[in-house]
């Protein structure tokens, strides 16, 4: 199996995908006559992580789940220490927010303190349609649709080793599943299943993450025969989702994009290119999942302070601050990644070597 790190570029990808969900967020807060189709479409980022995760995941344990070498409680914990700590530090610091702003009298968007959600929110299953409203820190709910996938990854892997040997069969089905799914979703609720979040945010995964999954095996069968090619498919994957987003096509052209990207992506890596595996796209990559997670308490805190100083009473700050509410971003998001995220996960890592041993030692005694 091909070492994860050859496939840096997927790591960088994934501050890109966090990069156009903070515009998404950030864009409505600037004082500007027009908000680019881009901009508009930055939901869509949430759908490239989900194809991304899919790939990434099966890459790392599809073999041992095949070889029987899978140790479900063991990925779940692996998975739980890369989500959990920070989700549950911004969660505090949204309630933290919001109990600070009702003694200062600041109003708040009622929604923040959703007491009632706070228990799904909690467990982590706010997107399955337990949580009564969104709440507290509102993108988290894609943690939970992640967390979604995490528990039914045998499904996901027991498919794609079974279909390993058809990769272009797998891949067509799943497309041709995606495709039928997404209208006949938009036909049934009246709204489009990429724009959902609390209350179909688990299913909203599930496309996208079987997607990255077929993308896989594609990449694993040679299905990228050179870098040319693989450069090829990159730059028509990526030039398409620009002119479906801009032009506003289906959200499933562009869905289809994120799949072609990431295969192509990992063609390169896979035939020895270092296109996106330069060591700062691919720190910023790492700390992606930070970037996503505090944008919106970031978000809360900049525009309300810059508000009260400017004295903005439509909260649209001018381009200069605005650039800064930007940039900000970056060095908080490593401040988050260093303080929160990476020891936290370290540390519950510890937490499970401690365990084998002591089970190991028990074992053997």
């Amino acid at each position: 199996m091909q070492d994860a790190a050859n496939i840096r570029p997927l790591t960088s990808l994934r501050f890109f995908a966090a990069l156009w969900v903070v515009l998404f967020h950030y864009w409505p807060k600037l004082d500007a006559a027009v908000t680019p189709a881009l901009v508009e479409k930055g939901y869509l980022g949430v759908e490239l992580f989900f194809v991304l995760s899919g790939f990434i995941l099966c890459h790392v344990y599809l073999s041992a789940f095949g070889e029987s070498r899978f140790k479900y409680g063991a990925f779940l914990w692996n998975r739980l220490a890369r989500v959990y700590p920070l989700h549950l530090a911004t969660l505090g610091g949204m309630i933290a927010l919001g109990v600070a702003a009702g003694l200062a009298g600041i109003t708040i968007d009622a929604s923040i303190l959703r007491w009632d959600a706070l228990p799904a929110n909690l467990l982590m299953v706010q997107a399955w349609g337990f949580a009564p409203a969104a709440a507290f820190n509102h993108p988290s709910w894609s943690i939970s649709a992640e967390w979604f996938a995490y528990l039914t990854f045998p499904a996901f892997a027991f498919a794609a080793w079974k279909m390993r040997a058809r990769p272009w069969l797998y891949a067509g089905l799943t497309m041709a599943g995606i495709a039928l799914l997404y209208p006949a979703f938009q036909a049934l609720t009246g709204e489009s299943l990429t724009q959902a979040t609390i209350a179909w945010g688990a299913l909203r995964i599930v496309p996208c993450f079987a997607l990255g999954c077929a993308m896989h095996s594609l990449w694993r069968s040679g299905a990228v025969r050179s870098a040319r090619s693989a450069a090829v498919g990159a730059l028509f994957s990526g030039a398409a989702i620009l002119v479906a987003t801009t032009l506003g096509a289906p959200d499933v052209v562009a869905v289809a994009g994120f799949g072609a990207l990431i295969l192509s992506l990992a063609g390169l890596a896979g035939h020895g290119s270092t296109f996106g595996s330069q060591a700062a796209f691919v720190y910023l990559g790492e700390i992606s999942y930070s970037t996503y997670m505090i944008c919106v308490p970031w978000k809360i805190i900049f525009v309300n302070a810059a508000s009260r100083v400017l004295n903005l009473a439509d909260e649209k700050l001018p381009w200069p601050v605005w650039i800064v509410f930007l940039a900000a971003v970056v060095p908080l998001s490593a401040a988050s990644y260093h303080l929160i995220e990476k020891p936290a996960r370290a540390r519950m890592k510890l937490m499970a070597d401690s365990w084998r041993s002591r089970r190991t030692v028990a074992a053997s005694a």
